[in-house]
């Protein structure tokens, strides 16, 4: 399967593009800078292009990808952030023209508004509020809108919502996946990449959003530090 990854030198879009390698598919990882992109293989085409920018993104997808992955993101500002929803609105119209219609983007479990089974008081009315309302506002408020284009674009999309994300070196194969609210806080980066992939190339949730948590492994509350002011996805 040919399939193009966005934000593909960040954390989480470097651990799809081995998988997909490793798979046998074809990838195109794209970048705004491919001289510095540490992957390759002969079914590897690294490309330049900024989502901000509709003609770089309309590009990448003129090149006839059979599926669409995003995973690019940025870290907690107080300032505005519209990358989430200006990158996913170029890249829906791009697929739109170009007739790619398999998308698979990423997004965040604090979006949902819905209780999460187990959750505890203080977690449900002080946490939460403050990382959603305060900390974090700016980029959920535009992970909301990115959300939005993508459920109206007619596109065959899913969102994943993954919890906080920490690292290990390979899927852990102990994670949930469903179209509902999840017990649970944290997502494993290398299960989100194994569920993207799946998605991309076997849609078990076509126009769904889904959450996806890790149940054998737990990060640092350093850890969390380190990824919420980091540098995205």
């Amino acid at each position: 399967m040919n399939i193009a990854v966005f934000g593909a030198n960040g954390p989480t879009g470097r651990l799809v593009v081995r998988q997909a390698l490793a798979a046998g598919h074809r990838v195109t990882a794209v970048t705004r800078k491919p001289d510095r992109y540490p992957l390759s293989s002969p079914n590897l085409d690294v490309v330049a292009a900024d989502v901000t920018d509709p003609d770089g993104v309309e590009r990448v997808l003129s090149t006839g990808p059979q599926a669409v992955i995003s995973t690019y993101g940025v870290p907690y500002s107080k300032n505005e952030i519209t990358v989430y929803s200006r990158g996913i609105a170029n890249i829906t119209r791009a697929m739109t023209i170009h007739g790619v219609e398999r998308l698979i983007c990423v997004t965040s479990t604090t979006v949902g508004t819905e209780k999460a089974p187990g959750e505890s008081l203080v977690g449900r009315k002080v946490f939460l509020p403050f990382l959603r309302n305060v900390v974090g506002r700016t980029l959920y408020d535009d992970m909301r809108r990115m959300e939005e284009i993508v459920r109206s674009s007619g596109l065959e999309w899913t969102i994943v919502r993954p919890g906080g994300l920490f690292d290990t070196a390979e899927p852990t194969d102990d994670y949930e996946i469903a179209p509902r609210r999840l017990p649970g806080r944290v997502t494993s980066r290398a299960d989100l990449a194994d569920t993207l992939l799946r998605e991309a190339t076997e849609p078990r949730h076509p126009r769904a959003i889904v959450e996806i948590i890790t149940r054998s492994d737990s990060p640092s509350p350093l850890a969390f530090v380190k990824e919420a002011f980091g540098s995205g996805r």
